[in-house]
């Protein structure tokens, strides 16, 4: 499922661009992605799309957020250090948070992996029509062993 989103992250800028989803399930299937692979993504992104508008009219400045148990057993302790970082180093502000937990839940198994909390984090941003800054997208695509220290 991940390889679809980087696909269509990679493919159509924003996703209002992305064809109609019949047409979209017949490229992804010309490209080689597999049926039970597209289905799951296209299930994911119309639950993306649910829970950005669910929480588009929130403006809340900031926030503490609590996480549940189950939430914790899910996501992993990586997971929630990284969606930590972005929020306080402001660029995840609290609305956008809850999107990416929200999608983050819905991911089977547990717990989530960071480099697909990564993806997840693209997404989010993707779908809000928002490109995340320069030092965000590193973090969100390169290796820390691949990082050049100045």
């Amino acid at each position: 499922m991940f390889d679809v989103l980087v696909y269509l992250y990679e493919t159509y800028w924003r996703p209002d661009a992305c064809p109609d989803p019949v047409q979209l399930q017949r490229k992804l299937t010309a490209v080689g992605f597999e049926r039970e692979e597209i289905r799951e993504a296209l299930q994911w992104l119309a639950g993306l799309s649910v829970a950005a508008e669910s929480v588009a009219a929130q403006t809340q400045a900031s926030s503490l957020r609590v996480y549940t148990r189950d939430e914790l057993e899910h996501l992993g302790q990586a997971s929630i250090d990284f969606i930590s970082f972005l929020a306080s180093a402001g660029v995840l502000p609290p609305a956008l948070r809850e999107v990416v937990l929200d999608r983050a839940m819905a991911i089977a198994g547990g717990p989530v992996d960071l480099e697909d909390l990564k993806i997840i984090v693209l997404m989010v941003f993707w779908s809000s029509g928002e490109e995340p800054d320069a030092l965000i997208l590193d973090e969100l695509f390169v290796a820390p062993e691949d990082r050049l220290i100045h």
